[in-house]
Order: structure tokens, then C-alpha cells, then sequence
């Protein structure tokens, strides 16, 4: 079992323990996806993912966890969404997509407990993790479901103009703090 000391649990306001997760992917089709083995259950896959430090942006933590659990980097790209895990746990998880650029031989997971990792198509990985982590499986449902009805793009309503502000920059964007 993973254990990491200094570890700090961060909660939302409303007592749910603060997560963060990015399914990943070998290139823009978004048809495999990566697992890595569970910590608790070696023998079972889950999608990459854990708690976010205090003071840590849910993107920003998305990114180091699956460094740390599968030894990838890569493009970070849409919010999927927020799925809460009520039932005896309380979790609240932000699920990001990731678009892999770069796979590490050995990385910290590999090396200290043995974690693997294995890439399979969107279908056959959401039933291998249906019969143990319902939730995970249910954040490939969503993608097939934006997939489906929006070409994979979450449509949000523009925010209102300011008078203030530039309506059109060409500078980078700049994550809030």
C-alpha cells in the first residue's frame, strides 16, 4: 500500500476530501486510454488520480498525480467534470483529460510499489473498472457522452463583456492563483 509521508488531506467546504484525476490518452482520437494498478488491489486498474495539496489548483494536481502514479506527461486538456463519491468515502474528484507526450521508463509509483500501467481501448476499460470502481468508469461514460452530443467540447457560456478588459488578447493565459 502507498504511503507518503507529509501527506496532507484537503476537504471542500462541505466535507468532501478535495481529488484530483486526468484520464490519459495516446494521442487527440481519445480511444485508449491509460490505467495503472491500484495500490490496494494489484491485481486491479484504476484511472490515475489522488488528493490535492492545500494551496494546489485542481489542474495542478491532476498533473502531478499522474506523474507520480503513472509516469506520463503530457498536454493537459479539458475539465471532463466534478464526480462526488458519496457513498462511505466523500470524495470529490476533478477530472481532467490528458494528451500523453512523454512516457518515463521507471517512475516514482514503479519504484517504490511496484505500480504498472497498461493503455486499452475507452470500451474494454470501462468494464474492467465497472465491477470495482464504478466511478472511474463512469468518467469514460462522460467522455463518450461529450464526445457524442458536442464533438468532445464543453460548450460554456461566454462570460459577460467588461468594459475594462481586452475582449481579444494574444498573450498566453495565465493560471489563476
Amino acid at each position: 500500500m502507498k504511503f507518503k509521508p507529509n501527506q496532507t488531506r484537503t476537504y471542500d467546504g462541505e466535507g468532501f476530501k478535495r481529488r484530483a484525476a486526468c484520464l490519459c490518452f495516446k494521442n487527440e482520437r481519445e480511444d485508449e486510454v491509460l490505467l495503472v494498478s491500484s495500490s490496494r488491489h494489484p491485481d486491479q486498474w484504476i484511472v490515475p488520480g489522488g488528493g490535492m495539496e492545500p494551496e494546489e489548483e485542481p489542474c495542478g494536481a491532476a498533473v502531478r498525480e499522474v506523474f507520480e502514479e503513472a509516469g506520463v506527461k503530457g498536454k493537459l486538456g479539458r475539465l471532463l467534470g466534478v464526480f462526488e463519491h458519496n457513498q462511505d468515502r466523500k470524495h470529490r474528484t476533478y477530472v481532467y483529460v490528458l494528451t500523453v507526450t512523454e512516457t518515463l521508463e521507471a517512475w516514482e509509483d514503479s519504484v517504490n510499489i511496484g505500480r504498472k500501467r497498461e493503455w486499452f481501448p475507452v470500451e474494454e476499460a470501462i468494464k474492467i473498472l465497472q465491477s470495482h470502481k464504478p466511478v472511474h468508469a463512469e468518467y469514460l461514460r462522460r467522455l463518450q457522452l461529450c464526445s457524442a452530443t458536442n464533438n468532445g467540447n464543453i460548450l460554456l457560456p461566454s462570460p459577460p463583456p467588461n468594459d475594462n478588459m481586452p475582449r481579444y488578447s494574444t498573450s498566453p493565459a495565465v493560471p489563476r492563483r
